[in-house]
């Protein structure tokens, strides 16, 4: 399987307090894979505009934005607040529409990583996500790391990644979230848990389908499921510290109770089996990255 290293960190940030988070998780991957960071801040424009106060027939007043030289100055401070390291890091700011300059940037900077935070400027919506942040995850040509709010606000050096959770489906994009994982946990010697959930068969067996041996055959998903998994482990894996769990339920929900678990972060594919990941980006990734207790690394396949 395909795994790229995070040598290019694109961080958007809003200048809020609650961006200043993602930029301190930006800093930390950067530094682990010893690469470059660059802080983006997007403006709807530089140029002067013309705002009517209220009715139709006020007068027009001008309103200046903040100048260029003012943004750099205030993405050298929100930097600065995040405990970011200085070296390696540039400061850009774009005037445009905030998902299309982020994605834009990011293929023109061939970023290997997109660290931005799951709230808009307005405040966190667990309903919305964030339409900028949706966007960007239904768009970007990277993996994207989603920090919610609530993400422990440490400076870089206090980021500690101890606990990895991966679902997985076997998909492409899953299998190429695997990887990331692994090379996660080799890097800050972190512990991952790669976890199958069965969505089908309910408990009690259909009348519909009296015939058919419902716990038989969940039981059999269940031993295929180990099977694969303990392979695929292996395969990539002799660590001891990695670990297979198959459970039944429903995929994000099973995800998020896993991971309220003391899981530092989530690594998983942003494509189910049907490869539909554009523009639908992938329900079960969607619903994890809303209601996730910790950052979330949504990967593409390959």
């Amino acid at each position: 399987m395909l795994v790229v290293e995070f040598k290019q960190v694109l961080c958007p940030i809003d200048l809020s307090e609650l961006s200043i988070r993602s930029l301190a998780y930006a800093g930390a991957i950067a530094k682990l894979y010893d690469g470059e960071l660059t802080a983006l801040h997007v403006v709807p424009t530089f140029e002067p505009m013309e705002v009517r106060a209220g009715a139709l027939y006020d007068p027009v007043r001008i309103v200046y934005p903040m100048s260029r030289e003012e943004v750099l100055e205030r993405l050298r401070q929100a930097l600065e607040a995040a405990g970011a390291p200085t070296a390696h890091v540039t400061l850009v700011t774009e005037a445009g529409e905030d998902a299309a300059t982020i994605v834009d940037q990011a293929v023109t900077r061939r970023s290997d990583l997109v660290v931005m935070g799951t709230h808009g400027r307005s405040g966190f919506n667990r309903l919305l996500l964030g339409s900028v942040t949706e966007k960007v995850l239904r768009t970007s040509p990277c993996p994207v790391l989603t920090v919610p709010p609530h993400a422990p606000a440490a400076p870089p050096s206090d980021v500690a990644i101890r606990r990895i959770l991966c679902p997985i489906d076997f998909s492409s994009a899953g299998l190429q979230a695997f990887g990331f994982a692994m090379d996660l946990a080799r890097r800050t010697n972190a512990s991952v848990t790669v976890l199958y959930v069965i969505e089908w068969l309910p408990e009690e067996e259909p009348r519909a389908l009296a015939h058919f041996n419902v716990p038989e055959y969940r039981q059999y998903l269940t031993l295929n499921a180990r099977e694969r998994l303990e392979a695929l482990i292996a395969q990539e894996s002799p660590r001891g510290a990695t670990e297979g769990t198959v459970v039944i339920g429903r995929a994000h929900r099973e995800i998020v109770r896993v991971a309220g678990k003391g899981v530092d972060l989530i690594v998983m594919g942003a494509q189910g089996r049907g490869g539909h990941v554009r523009p639908a980006f992938g329900s079960t990734t969607q619903q994890v990255v809303r209601a996730a207790p910790c950052p979330v690394l949504s990967v593409h396949g390959a």
